[in-house]
């Protein structure tokens, strides 16, 4: 239990910055005008390179990445993505809500997927 709790810990730490990298730049980039689902996938793709490496090496202890494995992370982390996209499109185009308060709350939903499914994916592979 100790373990999980540090991990949950550990998980939000991480995912803390890596939201201060995809938001920050998700904000910058529509600042500039770009449209707010192409700034998604870069903000994101930004903020993915960070989260899969200190997911690996410090949340969920998986030192032995396999490429098989790295292929799940990044096969997982494009579900979030597309999570992401279609929240953010509902959000702004279908329910006119501005894309910095929608991107906040579709972070929200991904940030509980990426846990559950790094969880269950990454670390499971790792004690196989």
């Amino acid at each position: 239990m100790k373990k999980l709790f540090n991990q949950i810990v550990k998980f939000g730490i991480v995912g803390v910055i890596a939201f201060l990298i995809d938001y920050g730049l998700f904000a910058l980039l529509t600042i500039m005008h770009v449209h707010y689902l192409i700034a998604q996938v870069i903000s994101f793709s930004v903020s993915l390179a960070f989260n899969y490496w200190a997911s690996i090496k410090w949340v969920f202890d998986a030192k032995k990445q396999t490429p098989k494995e790295a292929i799940i992370f990044i096969v997982l982390s494009v579900i979030g993505l597309g999570i992401n996209e279609l929240l953010l499109f509902i959000g702004v185009d279908k329910m006119h809500i501005h894309e910095l308060i929608v991107k906040l709350f579709a972070t929200a939903v991904v940030m509980v997927y990426n846990f559950i499914t790094r969880k269950i994916f990454i670390e499971k592979k790792d004690k196989d």
